[in-house]
């Protein structure tokens, strides 16, 4: 009577059968192994024959599909099935390697591996030979042509090329390139298929649908290939990068002078999202984005000068307006950059090249800086912006009614603005030089209006790189305001003791350090009114006693002062330059006389110049309705006055407020005279160029003396480098500057190539 064994035990029973035969198999191939010679060879010859009849079963079942897609599966169950094979069939066969090799059983370490690979390596190769070079091209056409049938929209189970593409990987049983047939095949085949669809599809979808569609087709392909890659190929091969280049070859590279065709306009339109897209595409052709970089940068200096252009009538007369202009273009252009190409680096560089060349152009307004060579005496052309920006600083650091209206931040707002626009500016010394004749004339008229940001600006000039020793003449500016603030005290208080304590209260003296403040073209003579005269005196033997060996230079074109004047309208404070005071005290003993230029020239002792620019500022101020002096002639400009031109008191002078004459009031008429004489004016411009001279020259000399010979390019390289925070030096300065300084034996040129120079110690 037969008994049933529950489920369990029956597997339980058919597992430990399995496990016998392993065993089995084991000790067979062991025996058989210790046979003499003829025996491993035997078990060698026996495996590759049942290795073949089970390929060839299995090619047979494969071949019955004649479909394409029922081929792949065919052939992906039969491949599967058989690797797992290759896995677990070469274990027991482990000795057979070393008895072939006449080795003996009792070596370990590296057999077990050796042993399985010549098993794996005879399955594999088996395989390859049998089935796999038979119908590999039928494979790989099926597979290509399901990846193709994808990229038309239709569906089907990917897994199939999948399976194919492992058994391509997994196939080769070369121990160095373990790649190798799926490289030189499957990899092969996908790209080419990849190149042969879009070179169809490409021109035809961009004919149809012209370049800015096209981007974004070319662009969706790109993403869309890189995810099918991913999943169709082997990711650690490198193939995923072929597939990339292959890819942007056929869809970009090929059209690309008809996308950057489209790229000026763009950039003319702002078109930012369709830059953006194009920018991603040409950044993965090599120079793709050259084409790009100089087509923004034409548009920035062409669309930068045009603007200022328009608007030159009125940014030459408002350096506000100027340097509100100048930002606003810095704000459009890297808003361009930021939001078509993300702020790349390349495009920040092209940014701020053509700035430069719009902060420096020279074609809406510029500053003539006298040239001392050549026959006359020519002038180089150089932007005026250094000028207008020292300006709008002193609009903004000054008491003025736009200082009064914005808040302590946006003054700051402003000027690291300003500080922004410099960084562009090449002529640099020119900008320090204005803002510091600005700087001595709110620190002598006490007209700053926050003394705290007048010291952070010189800080903020310093961290933007100024040239120190501009920086620190500043600097002692205000370190010498506030020792003289100290030396007036003391001395009102010496002149408390004396009868004139009372006019000792309305004096304030600054006495400076020269070589900080003052030029000496400066000086001016001037006859002064006797009260102040009186005064001279007592101030230089103070200061004798207070500092002996120092002299006393009396700069009067940069002092003022307060006069009361009075006429039949009424009596009004005037804010005075000193040589106003001196001509409107030509008419202290005789208020109602007519007196000849000539007599006042007598009478001030002032120079032609001064007493013509003193006289109009008293018969033509800007602003006034009504003005101190009349005069006998109607003239346009104080050139036209003759020796015989007439000047008077106007006796119905008076300041108007909503339409009606003041009997009271005071009256600003220093205007902006202050500090610019005549001579000082062609002198600030002459002492520019002399700088420059020094400079460049103190710079070649550094140069060699640290390289002791040099060529001519990398000489001219280094200095460029040295000087740019300063002022970018001309080819002409520079020529001129060595030829100087090899004539006075500074240096020499080589010998044999003149174009190498040496230091001469």
């Amino acid at each position: 009577m037969a008994h049933h064994a529950p489920d369990g035990a029956e597997a339980a029973a058919a597992g430990a059968g399995e496990s016998r035969r392993v065993q089995d198999l084991f000790w067979a191939v062991h025996k058989v192994c210790l046979w003499d010679e003829k025996g491993p060879p035997k078990v060698q010859k026996a495996l590759q024959d049942d290795i073949l009849d089970f390929i060839t079963h299995a090619q047979a079942r494969v071949l019955d599909q004649h479909e394409n897609q029922a081929l792949l599966k065919a052939y992906i169950t039969e491949w599967r099935k058989f690797f797992q094979q290759c896995n677990y069939l070469p274990l027991p066969f482990n000795q057979l390697e070393s008895a072939l090799a006449g080795k003996t059983t009792t070596s370990v370490s590296k057999k077990v591996q050796n042993d399985d690979a010549i098993v794996r390596k005879l399955m594999l190769d088996s395989w390859n030979a049998s089935i796999f070079s038979n119908i590999k091209q039928r494979l790989q056409d099926s597979a290509m042509k399901l990846v193709h049938a994808e990229r038309n929209g239709e569906a089907f189970d990917s897994q199939l090329v999948i399976g194919v593409r492992e058994s391509y990987v997994n196939l080769s049983s070369s121990a160095g390139d373990k790649l190798q047939i799926y490289t030189e095949n499957f990899e092969k085949a996908y790209i080419e298929a990849t190149k042969a669809f879009y070179r169809v599809k490409a021109p035809q979808y961009l004919e149809a649908n012209g370049v800015q569609n096209y981007m974004k087709y070319a662009e969706l392909k790109l993403r869309e290939e890189e995810q099918r890659g991913e999943k169709y190929l082997e990711s650690f091969s490198g193939s995923l990068q072929n597939l990339n280049e292959c890819c942007v070859e056929v869809l970009v590279t090929t059209f690309r002078d008809t996308i950057l065709a489209e790229c000026p306009q763009m950039i003319k339109n702002n078109e930012t999202d369709k830059l953006k897209l194009m920018f991603k595409l040409m950044n993965r052709v090599p120079d793709g984005i050259q084409p790009m970089l100089d087509a923004m940068e034409e548009h920035i200096v062409s669309a930068g000068l045009a603007d200022m252009v328009a608007a030159a009538d009125t940014i030459t007369q408002d350096s506000e307006q100027y340097v509100e202009k100048l930002l606003d273009l810095f704000q459009r252009f890297s808003r361009l950059v930021s939001e078509a190409f993300d702020e790349d680096p390349h495009f920040l560089t092209a940014r701020d090249k053509a700035y430069k060349q719009v902060v420096n152009d020279t074609q809406v307004f510029k500053l003539e800086l006298p040239s001392k060579t050549g026959i006359g005496n020519k002038t180089q052309p150089e932007s005026k912006c250094p000028e207008l920006l020292a300006n709008y600083c002193d609009m903004l650091l000054r008491k003025t009614p736009l200082s009064k209206k914005l808040t302590a931040d946006e003054i700051e707002s402003k000027l690291k603005d300003v500080l922004l626009v410099l960084k562009y500016v090449s002529n640099k010394d020119v900008f320090m030089r204005y803002h510091k004749a600005h700087l001595t004339r709110r620190l002598i008229l006490d007209t700053s209006a926050d003394s705290e940001k007048e010291e952070n600006m010189v800080e903020w000039l310093r961290e933007v790189g100024m040239p120190a020793d501009y920086v620190n003449k500043l600097a002692r500016m205000f370190q010498d305001i506030k020792v003289s603030e100290d030396l007036n005290q003391q001395f009102k208080e010496t002149i408390r003791t004396t009868t004139k304590s009372s006019v000792a209260d309305n004096l304030n003296l600054k006495i400076l350090n020269a070589g900080a403040w003052a030029r000496g073209g400066d000086r001016v003579a001037v006859s002064l009114p006797m009260e102040l005269e009186d005064f001279i005196p007592e101030v230089e033997d103070f200061y004798r006693k207070k500092h002996s060996g120092r002299k006393l230079q009396w700069h009067h074109h940069m002092s003022n002062g307060t006069i009361t004047f009075a006429n039949n309208m009424g009596r009004f404070d005037l804010d005075v330059t000193t040589f106003q005071m001196a001509v409107m005290f030509a008419w202290n003993q005789r208020p109602h006389d007519r007196i000849s230029f000539d007599n006042l020239r007598l009478a001030t002792e002032l120079p032609d110049p001064e007493l013509r620019r003193t006289l109009w500022s008293l018969v033509a101020f800007p602003k006034m309705k009504r003005q101190v002096l009349s005069m006998s002639v109607e003239v346009t400009s104080p050139k036209e006055f003759t020796e015989n031109t007439l000047f008077w008191v106007n006796q119905e002078f008076a300041p108007i407020k909503n339409g009606k004459p003041q009997k009271r009031g005071k009256v600003n008429l220093i205007g902006r005279l202050q500090l610019s004489t005549e001579k000082s004016k062609e002198e600030d411009n002459e002492g520019i160029v002399q700088l420059r001279i020094l400079r460049t020259q103190e710079a070649i000399v550094k140069i060699l003396k640290m390289r002791k010979r040099i060529s001519n390019a990398q000489l001219q390289t280094e200095l460029v480098e040295m000087l740019k925070n300063m002022f970018l030096p001309s080819k002409k300065l520079i020529k001129e500057q060595l030829e100087w300084l090899i004539e006075h034996k500074y240096m020499k040129r080589d010998d044999e190539n003149i174009n190498v120079f040496i230091y001469l110690a």
